[in-house]
């Protein structure tokens, strides 16, 4: 278990999806997400076993420690052990969690897996443009815009980029010395 001030990360459990039920009909958290499909609890737990038997990827809880309550999920995909790289995604479940230190602390652990756990040397992810919060936190956490993918997500009738932001293990280490 990994743990800040506020949240701890756990590994997903089949009885979390119906907190990634709940987001997944937000229509706030689909926008941000930019998650265009709908999804059942069946769907939901098939992800789930899907998930737990992939050896490319790493999938968390995120946990408010005063009261163990799933407020958010975070995973490590992708893991390319022979370059040392992978994805990196997360979304907090409701509204009402963001604005509160949540989401950075997240980022921070997992951060702090993909370089010290596993060895990594980049993590990468892809935020929508019109995720304002979003991008300015991972920018905060020390990630670097890389490049644009202009007009590629269509939703709520209009465009938004997607942009790409990475970071290097030497670049979390200077971080973290400071």
């Amino acid at each position: 278990m990994f743990e800040c001030r506020k949240v701890y990360l756990r590994p997903v459990e089949k009885g979390d999806m119906e907190s990634f039920y709940k987001a997944v009909q937000n229509e706030d958290i689909r926008y941000m997400t930019g998650t265009t499909r709908e999804f059942t609890m069946e769907d939901l737990y098939e992800h789930y076993e899907r998930i737990t038997s992939d050896e490319t990827r790493y999938d968390f809880a995120v946990c408010l420690k005063e009261d163990d309550r799933l407020i958010g999920d975070l995973s490590i995909i992708d893991i390319d052990r022979t370059n040392r790289k992978a994805g990196f995604r997360i979304a907090l479940h409701s509204p009402a969690y963001l604005n509160k230190g949540y989401g950075p602390e997240a980022v921070r652990l997992a951060m702090q897996f993909a370089f010290e756990m596993l060895d990594l040397n980049r993590l990468q992810l892809e935020v929508f443009s019109h995720n304002k919060r979003a991008l300015k936190a991972y920018e905060k956490a020390g990630f670097k815009r890389e490049g644009t993918v202009r007009d590629a997500l269509y939703m709520n009738k209009q465009y938004s980029d997607e942009i790409i932001m990475g970071i290097l293990k030497r670049e979390y280490e200077e971080l973290i010395s400071r």
